[in-house]
């Protein structure tokens, strides 16, 4: 933390100012308010989660505190000053339960039990739910996005979902960034995924947007979380049902653009007193196609020594296949156990007509080539979790909590790679290149966490986690000139990567009326290694560290209309093992794709005052500087090869400013708007380039959710990004503009939806890239004006019954693996 303040030294009295008037506030409370905590379960005894449970003045009925059960069906209210109360306590199918008059004094209330019964409306007979939430939802530290029922999502994708929302960017090579800032950690269900950039975003292409109930934005995430995400986290939670007895639901969907796009799903669930059996499966098939443009100038001394026009006609077919099944076990009110499998396995053919001019110095046609790549990637991945959950007697002040996670993942990579080349010379004969790589990542880890109410409004939680990586790549390449063919040594390669990551994290929580307080720090000591089959320098490294992470959160209610918050933090992203990967991927004759063994972690210290306006309009301020930034460049080899790659910088400083709005013009109409302003500036240089001086840029997106009558709903969602500068390329400015409308039918069980994204075709990719001796103008335009037509069903019982979120605890891990 010294050193993070040592970083904001020029702000430093601010900053200290407010910890210490913010602080100061509990210090001065000379009241001891009481604590009310009980439990929430079923007539059957099953425990209910995110039930609603409200505390009210038994005077006047006003509302005092609220708040939600947990899985295990308890809930915690505190504090509650001395008075006379009523608890009400309510959840979607069951009939709202009353409890009180209370006569709350000093100390603690004895635990109070509720058993909710199931309402009739439960059975859905005649019944038609017309009230849903909104599409975008801020909270404290973060923002929630509702996919599950929003019409928009209908026959998409997830990376769809994620380009519509707030403070989210995708930029020309598929980086993720939310306010401006990369460096992302994506989670599902509590797994991280193993991939970056291309691979990341081609995963999250695979994953149907009918598959996610919500995504949460995460911007300052607690010391309980890894360290990696200096930007925040991406929490995809997958749907699971919560009804009781045996039920499911199926999904079909077909969209259009310039080729067809094809979804459906089914998802099975049975749920009987202490036991819940689950499963699902989706298959995606989507054709797409791009149209890629390059045009590079080539320098000596600011002399212009060639041009090349480049033009790429992509045709993709991704086809997806992805499943989970798992079992959840109450042995008795104390322990809990779950298994789960998942796995997702994908087929991405891919063929590119590239036509490839070169101009001389007077912008003269000097040559002509084209190349046809043929590419055929395989990437079969799955996962085992075993989950293990205790809950220690309640005392006065609560119940103590265990949980323990072991996972096992293994990814298996197959992708094949066909270059031919044809001159426009008659000298010159066709060339053939081919690629081959085979991969295997596998992944063990086991977390265990423990949290546990103190006295005095104190929260404890600590935890440790181990994890072990092996991540093994093979690449060959043979070379094909007149029909004799020879190995490639150059470009054929050998890679393995071996990691060990141990980490330990304590964590307090403090809450009075109107302050809350969450400290905590977390170590993360890491030991890796890289080894090739090369004589080339530094191509091996071994690297052994321990660092420490603080983490602050502070925020103060000043009246009923206005919040001040602050939170401080310090965040690692380590290198993604595609990353480290020095393998070739090849575009076409000139151009490739390879990771960079050197490639440093880069550190994050961030820092943001919030302040909310009657629990609704948000404004954040915000800095960050961050340490050794990655950045994807490109890079001229001798042979005047156009490399892609990462490379550390020596720092970034970005600073941002937000407003989000959430507002409700009519009963019929809700609008969420977000506004983000963020400034961007790299230090450092690559070889003799140096980054151009940053620039402000504005992100807006506004969603509007429309009730059209009892059956009948309809979303309205755009969004604009400025033109934006990252390091050495610069992003035109670009938007999207999408509409969807549902419509409720056989009694609530079925929904039938029609979307259109991207009406106006401007999401299209411009981007530029100076260096000292290159240049590159790139150019991407996707099939991504849609219409989608979808229809969903649930069958079998619709008894509502609580469901416990999975999380698992290899994430950071397979969030780094390597795109196999």
């Amino acid at each position: 933390m010294l050193m993070f303040f040592c970083l904001l030294r020029s702000q430093s009295r601010f900053f200290f100012l407010i910890v210490a008037w913010l602080l100061a506030f509990p210090l001065a409370a000379q009241v001891r308010p009481a604590l009310v905590t009980g439990t929430v379960r079923t007539a059957t005894e099953l425990p209910i989660e995110y039930a609603t449970v409200t505390l009210l003045r038994a005077t006047d009925s006003v509302v005092v505190k609220a708040d939600f059960t947990d899985v295990e069906g308890h809930f915690r209210l505190e504090p509650v000053p001395a008075g006379r109360y009523l608890v009400s306590v309510a959840q979607i199918g069951f009939t709202r339960a009353w409890a009180g008059p209370l006569e709350v004094a000093d100390g603690a209330v004895p635990p109070l039990a509720f058993l909710l019964q199931a309402s009739a409306a439960t059975q859905l007979q005649g019944v038609t739910v017309t009230e849903r939430k909104p599409l975008f939802e801020k909270r404290p530290d973060r923002t929630v996005v509702n996919v599950e029922g929003s019409s928009l999502a209908a026959g998409n994708t997830t990376l769809d979902v994620l380009g519509r929302s707030p403070g989210m960017s995708v930029d020309g090579n598929d980086n993720l960034s939310l306010r401006g800032r990369q460096g992302l950690l994506v989670q599902i269900n509590g797994k991280r995924i193993p991939l970056t950039g291309a691979e990341l975003a081609d995963y999250l292409r695979a994953l149907p947007a009918e598959q996610v109930s919500t995504i949460e934005l995460i911007t300052n995430p607690s010391a309980k979380y890894d360290a990696q995400g200096g930007a925040g986290i991406i929490a995809i939670n997958l749907k699971k049902d919560q009804r009781m007895g045996a039920n499911g639901s199926a999904n079909i969907s077909y969209g259009r653009g310039r080729y067809g796009k094809f979804n459906t799903g089914l998802s099975l669930n049975y749920r009987q007193k202490n036991l819940n059996a689950y499963g699902s499966y989706a298959y995606l098939d989507r054709q797409n196609y791009q149209l890629l443009t390059f045009d590079r100038k080539y320098f000596d001394n600011d002399a212009l020594l060639i041009r090349t026009h480049q033009r790429n006609d992509v045709r993709s077919n991704l086809q997806s296949h992805t499943w989970k099944a798992g079992l959840d076990y109450t042995v008795n009110q104390h322990l809990t156990l779950g298994a789960m499998l998942s796995g997702l396995a994908n087929r991405y053919p891919s063929t590119t007509q590239n036509v490839s001019e070169f101009f001389n110095s007077q912008s003269q046609s000097d040559s002509l080539y084209s190349v046809l790549n043929k590419r055929a990637w395989h990437t079969p991945n799955g996962a085992a979790n075993f989950t293990l959950r205790y809950l220690f007697t309640a005392d006065s002040l609560g119940a103590a909590e265990l949980t323990a996670d072991a996972d096992m993942a293994r990814y298996t990579t197959d992708r094949q790679q066909r270059l031919t080349t044809t001159y426009n010379v008659p000298s010159r004969a066709p060339r053939l290149l081919t690629g081959q790589q085979d991969g295997k990542l596998t992944i063990q880890s086991a977390k265990v966490d423990y949290t546990r109410p103190m006295r005095h409004h104190w929260r404890l939680e600590a935890g440790g986690k181990a994890s072990k990586v092996q991540s093994v790549n093979d690449l060959v390449f043979v070379r094909t000139v007149n029909g004799n063919s020879l190995l490639d040594p150059d470009k054929s390669n050998h890679f393995q990567y071996d990691e060990n990551i141990n980490a330990a994290y304590l964590n307090f929580g403090h809450t009075l009326p109107g302050f809350t307080l969450n400290a905590g720090l977390r170590a993360e000591q890491t030991n890796a290694t890289g080894r090739q089959e090369t004589d080339k320098p530094n191509a091996d490294f071994d690297r052994h560290y321990l660092q420490l992470f603080p983490n602050l959160n502070v925020s103060r209610k000043l009246n009923k209309n206005h919040e001040l918050g602050l939170s401080l933090s310090r965040r690692l992203d380590r290198p993604t093992y595609n990353q480290l990967n020095p393998f070739r991927f090849y575009i076409d004759a000139t151009s490739y794709r390879a990771g960079n063994p050197l490639l440093k972690p880069q550190a994050s210290y961030r820092a943001e005052v919030t302040h909310t306006f009657r629990q609704k309009i948000v404004t954040s301020l915000s800095y960050a500087y961050t340490d050794q930034p990655f950045v994807s460049v490109y890079v001229l080899d001798s042979d005047r090869l156009v490399r892609s790659t990462d490379v550390n910088l020596k720092a970034l400083h970005n600073y941002s400013l937000s407003l989000t709005a959430p507002l409700e013009p009519t009963k019929w109409w809700k609008f969420y708007g977000n506004a983000e302003l963020f400034f961007a500036n790299y230090n450092g240089s690559l070889l003799s380039s140096i980054p151009p001086t940053g620039k402000f840029a504005v992100l807006l997106s506004a969603n509007n959710s429309l009730q059209l009558g009892k059956t009948w709903t309809a979303d309205v969602n755009a969004s604009y990004e400025s033109r934006q500068r990252y390091a050495f390329l610069t992003q035109r400015s670009f938007g999207q503009l999408a509409v969807g409308v549902q419509k409720s039918v056989y009694d609530g069980r079925g929904t039938l939806r029609l979307n259109a994204t991207d009406v106006l075709h401007t999401n299209i990719l411009h981007a530029t890239s100076r260096y000292t001796v290159f240049e590159e103008i790139f150019n991407s335009s996707q099939d991504t004006r849609v219409v989608t037509l979808s229809f969903s069903y649930r069958f079998g019982n619709d008894k509502v019954a609580p469901t416990r979120k999975r999380t698992t605890g290899a994430e950071d891990e397979k969030r780094r693996a390597a795109g196999q």
